[in-house]
Formats: structure tokens, C-alpha cells, sequence
């Protein structure tokens, strides 16, 4: 097929030819990696990186005419609460793409909502209060110190620090204005939920399978309170070594704990509209309950990280993984119009 693959870049003007050249030169982007593994399924593939001119965008998925689109997009502007707007862009002007629609990127997004949707379900998740410019900052009734405060509308864990771990009245209220100040949006601030921090990648649409699990593991941090996926603790390279926080597959979970955490899973997935791939990430506490901190939909897929390793530890190579979600797109559109 001839499919373009759609991302954001922080540069503006370049086309594909340029992005060409970054391909070949082995530049580590997600995007490059989706590429290659569509040139080496068979495809024909033309790059189109786009910055803040969503006129231009379409200008060039109108002169190339994909049968299919690959949607790579994490932001738009450097801003990634916005990329459900490149989304609804493709939806509007008809065109098959990958991954989650422009109402499950703004839903999942939405920290509050989301819960609300999922605790509906019967899906456990912390008890929490949100707190919008201006709003008095005091503990929710029935929430119990500590709490860990965020961005509402934030993913990558934006915002969240180890200071985001509060504990009395006063670190709260400095937080959620910490927040307010910094990034312009409500803080939801969560109760604490102490155990591991699993990342539970799904593939598919009707039938789900879900991916070998991945833990986050904290092993030089001995304070339960301290094992939270910050920013650092996700993408600061020295920071993880000098913590020994490394992504390992999964140790050894009950029988029973892993149940919920397949059903929680496949309900969030569902309940919140991901489609073709996704990740859950959730909490499982001494007691072995299941707690779902929030879905990821369109989660970073590039090699050797977290969803690529979980598929491939599960029968699919890089290139058989990225061909699985253009198939598991394209079926929904198969449907779609038999219906």
C-alpha cells in the first residue's frame, strides 16, 4: 500500500526527502523505525513531519494520496494535549489511519473524567479532587494523606516530580499552584496508591490480546513512597542509573492478581474508545489489589522499547508488531463499510 506516516517535528519547512536522509542515516525517532519496518513489509512510504501549519500537512497527504495513513503524532506545537487535533483533522478528511480516535486522546487525557468513566465500570482507581485555578485547596472527604498531585491533562509524567508526593495541607496547596503556574491547566491530585508500577501494553480492537507485562523497577529506592514514575524517573537517563530504575518484564504475579489485571486492563482499553494498540497503567499493592492509575492510547512504539519488547517477548518481531496495528486498523475500516 502506499502509506504515509504522520508526525510532528520541532522543525519546520523539511519534507521528505530530508526526512529521508535522517532514516538512512539511522536517526533513533519512532517515526523513522515505523517507516522502515512499512518499507520492509512491501510498502511505499512517504514521510510527512509537520510543526504548526496543519494547512500543509494536508496539502501534502493530498499530493502523495495514501491508501493509508500512519498516525506517529505525539504533539502539535511541542504541546501534546494537542495531538488529537492532527487526528480529528484525518478523520474529518476521510482518511484510514492508526491508532486511537480524537475522543479517546482527549478522554484518556483527562485524568478526572477518565476515572469517573472507569470507576463506572468497576474499575478500581485512587480516590482523588481536582483543583482549577482559584478553586480552596483542602483535602476531598474521604481522601486520606499522602497524595501525589499532577497535571490533569498531561501524559510522559509531565509535571510530576518527587516533590508531587505530598503529605499535609500546606505541600498540597503548593503543588496544585505549582501546576497552575507552570502549566496552565487544573491539578488532580490522587491518593497514593504503594506497590509496583506495571505497564500493561493491549493489541487489537474485538479480540484483545494483551502483551507480557512490564515493571518499572526501583531498585536502589527503599521508601515506598519515593517508587513513583516521574519525569526523571522515565526519561533522565543518569537519573535512572544513579536510582537503578530500569523497564524489566514483569516478576512473578499471582494467579489471581493477574486475572484483574487483565480484565481492569481490557475494560479501560474499551470503556475509554483506544483502539488498535494502547497501554494501562496500573498499581498493584502488597494486598495484591489492581489499581488503574490512566490508559495511554497511541503509547511510544518505537524498537527496543516498552511495547515493542512486550510484542516481540509474545511472537512478534518489530516489523510483524508494526504491520499488526496497520492490519488491526484497517480491519475497522473493513467492517465499518460491510456495515
Amino acid at each position: 500500500m502506499k502509506i504515509a506516516v504522520v508526525f510532528d517535528t520541532v522543525f519546520a519547512g523539511l519534507e521528505h526527502a530530508d526526512f529521508q536522509e535522517e532514516l538512512e542515516a539511522e536517526v533513533p525517532e519512532a517515526e523513522y523505525e515505523v517507516a522502515e519496518a512499512l518499507m520492509e513489509n512491501g510498502h511505499e512510504v512517504h514521510l510527512i513531519g509537520f510543526h504548526d501549519n496543519l494547512r500543509r500537512l494536508l496539502d501534502r497527504l493530498e499530493d502523495f494520496d495514501p491508501d493509508f495513513v500512519f498516525n506517529a503524532t505525539e504533539s502539535y506545537m511541542g504541546k501534546a494535549r494537542y495531538d488529537y487535533a492532527v487526528t480529528a483533522l484525518l478523520e474529518m478528511k476521510g482518511y484510514r489511519y492508526s491508532g486511537s480516535p480524537p475522543e479517546a486522546l482527549l478522554l484518556a487525557r483527562d485524568k478526572a473524567t477518565s476515572k469517573k468513566i472507569l470507576s463506572w465500570h468497576s474499575v478500581n482507581v485512587p480516590r482523588f479532587a481536582v483543583y482549577a485555578p482559584d478553586d480552596k485547596v483542602v483535602l476531598a472527604e474521604g481522601m486520606e494523606f499522602p497524595v501525589i498531585v499532577k497535571p490533569t491533562h498531561e501524559d510522559a509524567s509531565v509535571g510530576i516530580a518527587q516533590s508531587s508526593v505530598v503529605s499535609d495541607v500546606e505541600s498540597l496547596q503548593e503543588r496544585v499552584d505549582f501546576i497552575h503556574r507552570n502549566l496552565n491547566q487544573p491539578a488532580i491530585a490522587e491518593e497514593m496508591i504503594e506497590g509496583r508500577e506495571l505497564y500493561v501494553g493491549i493489541l487489537g480492537n474485538h479480540r484483545l490480546q494483551v502483551l507480557p507485562i512490564i515493571e518499572l523497577a526501583f531498585d536502589k529506592i527503599e521508601q515506598e513512597g519515593k517508587k513513583i514514575a516521574t519525569y526523571s524517573a522515565k526519561w533522565d537517563l543518569e537519573y535512572r542509573k544513579r536510582w537503578g530504575i530500569k523497564n524489566i518484564f514483569a516478576r512473578r504475579i499471582g494467579d489471581n492478581a493477574m486475572k484483574e489485571i487483565v480484565r481492569a486492563s481490557k475494560l479501560a482499553y474499551t470503556a475509554l474508545g483506544l483502539r488498535d494498540y494502547g497501554r494501562i497503567d496500573i498499581r498493584l499493592t502488597r494486598d495484591q489489589e489492581v489499581y488503574v492509575l490512566e490508559a495511554n492510547p497511541n503509547p511510544y512504539i518505537a524498537f527496543g522499547e516498552d511495547m515493542a519488547n512486550a510484542a516481540e517477548r509474545d511472537g512478534l518481531d518489530y516489523y510483524k508488531f508494526i504491520e499488526r496495528i496497520v492490519r488491526e486498523a484497517l480491519s475497522r475500516y473493513g467492517k465499518a463499510k460491510e456495515a
